[in-house]
């Protein structure tokens, strides 16, 4: 078969388009089709050892993917050859047939597209579990979107409206904006050409956010937080500028605030009912129309280095999907 190889750590370009065996499942193990894998920002930081999760040379990049089971190993009674299935698999789902840990495996809600189904379960999964679960936030409050056209800051847009919330999306091009206000945002913050912090304050009448959702990290973290809300909630997803900055500790004195990190990756393994129970209730939003993964290319998986480069290059809204017919 044929897979998008890291033989070698660094960019994107020297990933190889390569054959490689076929996987074969072993106890609790299925070998999956892929048929559409979602590409995330992680995704650009393991190929560089740069992630928190560092795979052993060489593997194939790729943490989710929608396709068919094509086989299934001893005690394996969930799902079946022929099956439609989601999968997350921490690496390895930009290749033809991807081996998976069954247990992370969930048939596809019927009549979901694969592309729709690929980009959904990593940036929804992240955004449902740091907007519901970690920073609690309430119909009513508002909540401030950093790197807010990007794949999890879309969907944390989209669940903080069905939550019935307030959602303010800073951006840093008026075109992901306009993205943004399209996925549901109130209002919009261009914070390469707008002052962050006052604008946050003339946004709130002076009180700040109740939450804020930093996938960026970087030098706008301490004005962002700088405006936060009393009790207000800052949740670290993750440092997509490259920078982890470090915020003064006095800021959550005097507002009475929370840092709340998310890890998504690590709650699942951890906490595998609640993950299924978030998949649930998320996909019947899904059903409700109130949840649909903006979806702004695709890219055969052949081409997958270029996914990641302009993932990289922060050319993408939204969420970009990985092809194999």
């Amino acid at each position: 078969m044929k897979a998008l190889m890291c033989n070698a750590h660094g960019l994107p370009d020297s990933l190889n388009y390569q054959d490689v065996a076929d996987p074969i499942a072993g106890p609790g193990q299925v070998v999956v089709e892929m048929k559409a894998a979602g590409v995330n920002f992680p995704d650009v930081l393991i190929i560089q050892n740069k992630y928190q999760f560092k795979p052993a040379l060489p593997f194939a990049p790729g943490a989710e993917l929608a396709g068919v089971i094509t086989a299934v190993g001893e005690g394996v009674q969930h799902v079946k050859p022929g099956d439609a299935v989601i999968a997350s698999v921490g690496h390895g789902a930009f290749a033809e047939q991807v081996l998976c840990d069954a247990r992370r495996v969930i048939p596809m809600p019927p009549g979901t597209p694969f592309d729709l189904a690929a980009a959904f379960v990593l940036a929804y999964g992240t955004s449902w579990h740091a907007v519901k679960d970690r920073a609690e936030l309430k119909a009513g409050e508002t909540m401030l979107v950093l790197g807010a056209a990007g794949g999890v800051g879309m969907a944390a847009i989209e669940i903080g409206k069905a939550l019935g919330a307030r959602v303010i999306a800073a951006a840093s091009t008026e075109e992901k904006l306009a993205v943004c206000r399209q996925a549901g945002a109130d209002a919009t913050i261009n914070y390469t050409t707008e002052d962050l912090r006052e604008r946050i304050k003339a946004l709130t009448d002076g009180k700040g956010p109740d939450v804020i959702y930093d996938p960026v990290g970087g030098h706008y973290a301490e004005p962002a937080f700088r405006s936060i809300a009393w009790r207000g909630r800052y949740l670290v997803i993750g440092f997509a500028n490259g920078e982890i900055p470090k915020l003064p500790l006095n800021l959550a004195l005097l507002k009475g605030a929370d840092i709340r990190g998310v890890f998504w990756g690590n709650y699942t393994n951890r906490e595998p009912k609640a993950f299924a129970n978030d998949l649930r209730e998320m996909f019947a939003l899904v059903a409700q129309g109130k949840l649909k993964p903006h979806i702004s290319g695709r890219y055969p998986l052949a081409q997958g280095a270029q996914a990641l480069n302009d993932m990289m290059n922060r050319k993408v809204t939204g969420k970009v999907i990985i092809t194999n017919p």
